[in-house]
């Protein structure tokens, strides 16, 4: 029996007319057999839950470097509150879940080790080249890094939503554009929590116009956010924040930058990530042969090889590294 079309029934049925039904995936670069169980989305969202870059996610940091305690967000405990936010969005509008999750899962995989900090360090070096973002080099994981090199061959939308999910980007399909703004939400809101359990801030000190348009608590103002892009968009071709929302998004993001992303508590150990990470990038520019051989045969520069070497890497994995190749081993007389 071919349950696909089981799916592909359902979703003629169920989906709102501008979502973006699996039958009508623009499909892959290089063809595959199709699966009677599975449809193309699902498939892509497999690929990524087994990926290796996927399961790195848990020690990269997502905000806080190297936070003491076991409750502060990692970029992979950020990817399944994005996910669990694009499906809340999505189911409610009618859109495709699969597809927003697949795009949730995939979003960052491409982030640096440290976060953003390791981001600005490889936009320094790579700025001869068109520079970093994490949004092209999650893109680049799936096409070219994954799968020892190979690529992970995933479906036009997929990839479509991976590249677009910032602020800035201009997805193709509604459910790329739910995870931008769930991206978004999830974001703020587990940052300023994480902020406040740091000591960073007080819950009291968010802007008044966040307090009185999502709520003064934790789960209110997801709660809050949600509703009010679901209640703004449902029929509509078109995904978006009521404008009131929006005004309140902007003034919690730049409260958000003004007192916790530059803040000295979140800052002060940045510049030894970035002297890190650039000194790694020279180190392994001048040492091609020690890195893996996946990475080697890309026909990709020799900087775009380093950088997707290092992007690779996680926290823990990038100070083994540099501790091995710049901090002096102890000598005993033998």
């Amino acid at each position: 029996m071919d349950f696909t079309k089981v799916i592909y029934e359902i979703e003629d049925k169920y989906l709102s007319p501008y979502a973006c039904k699996s039958k009508d995936t623009k499909g892959r670069v290089f063809p595959i057999t199709p699966c009677n169980l599975r449809t193309e989305f699902q498939r892509d969202r497999d690929r990524i839950i087994h990926c290796k870059s996927f399961r790195r996610l848990k020690h990269k940091t997502q905000v806080f470097l190297a936070p003491e305690g076991d409750h502060y967000r990692t970029r992979l405990t950020h990817t399944l509150e994005v996910s669990q936010i694009a499906r809340s969005i999505a189911r409610a509008l009618r859109m495709n879940e699969d597809l927003v999750e697949a795009i949730s899962l995939g979003h960052d995989l491409g982030h640096t080790p440290f976060g953003h900090a390791g981001e600005r360090a490889l936009n320094r070096k790579m700025r001869d080249e068109g520079g970093f973002s994490h949004a092209a080099q999650s893109l680049r994981v799936v096409d070219c890094v994954e799968y020892d090199g190979k690529g992970m061959n995933l479906t036009f939308e997929v990839r479509d939503g991976i590249v677009n999910h910032t602020r800035k980007g201009n997805p193709a399909t509604l459910e790329g554009k739910i995870v931008c703004f769930s991206d978004q939400i999830a974001y703020l809101n587990h940052d300023v929590d994480d902020a406040i359990r740091g000591g960073v801030i007080k819950a009291t000190d968010l802007p008044q116009s966040v307090i009185d348009t999502f709520g003064n608590s934790h789960g209110k103002r997801i709660d809050s956010m949600i509703r009010d892009i679901i209640e703004n968009s449902y029929g509509k071709n078109a995904v978006s924040p009521s404008e009131r929302a929006a005004f309140a998004i902007e003034d919690f993001r730049k409260f958000m930058f003004d007192r916790v992303y530059s803040s000295s508590l979140a800052k002060s150990e940045e510049p030894k990530v970035e002297n890190m990470i650039e000194m790694l990038f020279d180190y392994f520019l001048a040492h091609m042969d020690e890195m893996p051989e996946f990475i080697l045969k890309s026909d990709a520069s020799d900087k775009q090889k380093v950088c997707d070497y290092i992007a690779t890497m996680s926290d823990t994995y990038l100070i083994h590294v540099f501790e091995r190749i710049y901090v002096p081993k102890g000598w005993e007389k033998l």
